[in-house]
């Protein structure tokens, strides 16, 4: 295989290698070649091959319409035997001669004309119904009275010629007449003769028919066949159109028929073997395109995937940039909402008592900042009074509670004036130190200073619940 192994993949290699074991085919090239014409599926070639080998019509030649045929002298090798002809002896011998030949003549002129009117309308009589059916029966009839033969086709010439194109083999048309002698003969002892089997068998498709059938007769007229039975006719495709190349006439021995059939095969062979090397063109060539249009498709593939998680980084990162932005919004409206609501409280402060007043608590504040602020309130005055002044006041943390020094418990968280706003929540979520005496009171905001047990000069300690 070292002649083709560059021109295909490893696989189809195998696929050569495990063709030609089953087939026992010896030429490693025409395996090659069955497989390409069957698109390297291994299973249809090999089934095909076992039709062609039986003589069944491959499922190709069923489906195709037949090509035409050229007919044209100047391209064929013409082979007719005649009967061997003594030369004339003495005069009466001469003018016997010259009588014959003059008869002769005549006679085969006024044949072939009557014959040629006669086909005229007989030729509307014979009308092809069931072609498979003539070739079978001729098949049939051969088999009975010479059991020693070469595979026929069993299909029609319209098959014959598809399979022959397709297979790029030569195809031998055999026009038989039961009628003749010569005809009768030539398939008793030319065309059953071993080594003639053999080569048939082994380079080219054989189909036959009987004249007398409607199939036979058609394709004998299609081929302009003369009254000269048997009659061959070798068909190739040369050039890209399907020929016959080879019209071999009358009997002959074993011998001259392989010299005929092998003269014409020699002439001919270049064009197949052109068209088998086309065939390999193009299926490199497509093979080549499918490769590359499977590396278009991964590489396709991979610029989409590249794309796609392009796509889905930048949504990525949009989302986030979306969510930090939304919450850098949220930040800054809770801000605008807590300073609008220190506005608004801070008209609800209590007015800080003078300290002759009855009931003065002083309350020193530490902040988270340091600062310490100091304020006079009452002992009636409530918690949330305590914790408003510390939310209103501009140093103070906006999520805080209030806490005592020594035991340390907490009196209020900010939660009490900022629970019926959206960011209440939030301050409810940070804090989880509430003292359980405080948890422990429906409405621990109402509780006033005197009922905390809050005293003079009390230092509370505000913590930042944000930090």
């Amino acid at each position: 295989m070292d002649s083709f192994d560059e021109t295909i993949s490893p696989s189809q290699t195998v696929k050569v290698q495990q063709f030609q074991e089953i087939t026992g085919i010896d030429d490693v090239n025409r395996c090659r070649d069955i497989l390409i014409r069957n698109g390297w599926d291994l299973e249809v070639a090999m089934q095909e091959e076992m039709n062609l080998r039986e003589g069944r019509p491959s499922l190709y030649a069923t489906e195709s319409r037949p090509p035409a045929v050229i007919n044209d002298r100047f391209l064929q090798q013409v082979f007719t035997t005649k009967a061997p002809v003594g030369p004339p002896q003495g005069f009466g011998g001469l003018i016997g001669y010259v009588v014959n030949l003059v008869f002769n003549f005549c006679y085969s002129t006024l044949t072939q004309i009557f014959t040629t009117f006669i086909d005229i309308f007989r030729g509307q009589e014979r009308i092809v119904t069931d072609p498979v059916q003539d070739v079978l029966q001729f098949i049939q009839t051969f088999k009975e009275k010479n059991p020693i033969h070469p595979v026929f086709y069993q299909g029609t010439y319209s098959q014959a010629l598809n399979d022959a194109k397709r297979e790029l083999k030569f195809l031998l048309i055999l026009i038989h007449s039961e009628q003749k002698t010569e005809s009768v003969n030539f398939c008793r002892d030319t065309l059953s003769n071993p080594e003639v089997i053999e080569y048939i068998n082994h380079n080219m498709i054989l189909w036959g028919c009987d004249v007398a059938s409607p199939e036979g007769f058609r394709v004998s007229h299609s081929t302009n066949a003369r009254n000269v039975y048997p009659t061959m006719l070798m068909i190739c495709l040369r050039n890209n159109k399907m020929t016959i190349v080879g019209r071999l006439e009358g009997n002959c021995t074993p011998e001259e028929l392989l010299r005929r059939i092998r003269s014409v095969v020699q002439e001919n062979d270049i064009y197949l073997t052109q068209q088998r090397l086309d065939r390999l063109e193009r299926s490199l060539n497509q093979s080549i395109r499918q490769q590359q249009d499977a590396a278009y498709e991964l590489s396709l593939k991979a610029d989409q995937e590249k794309e796609r998680k392009k796509q889905e980084e930048l949504a990525k990162q949009k989302r986030i940039q979306d969510e930090l932005e939304a919450e850098k919004q949220a930040e800054h409206q809770r801000k605008v909402d807590i300073e609008n609501m220190k506005l608004e409280l801070a008209s609800t402060v209590p007015s800080e008592p003078l300290a002759t007043d009855e009931g003065v608590v002083m309350l020193v504040f530490k902040l988270p900042s340091g600062v310490r602020l100091e304020r006079r309130f009452l002992s009636k005055h409530s918690l949330k009074d305590i914790c408003t002044f510390i939310f209103c006041h501009p140093d103070a943390p906006d999520c805080f509670e209030i806490t005592t020094n020594f035991p340390k418990r907490v009196l209020i968280t900010s939660d009490a004036i900022t629970k019926e706003t959206s960011n209440s929540a939030n301050c409810d979520n940070s804090n989880h130190h509430v003292s359980s005496a405080v948890q422990q009171r429906s409405n621990p905001e109402q509780t006033t200073m005197l009922e905390a047990g809050l005293k003079n000069r009390e230092v509370l300690f505000i913590n930042d619940l944000d930090a």
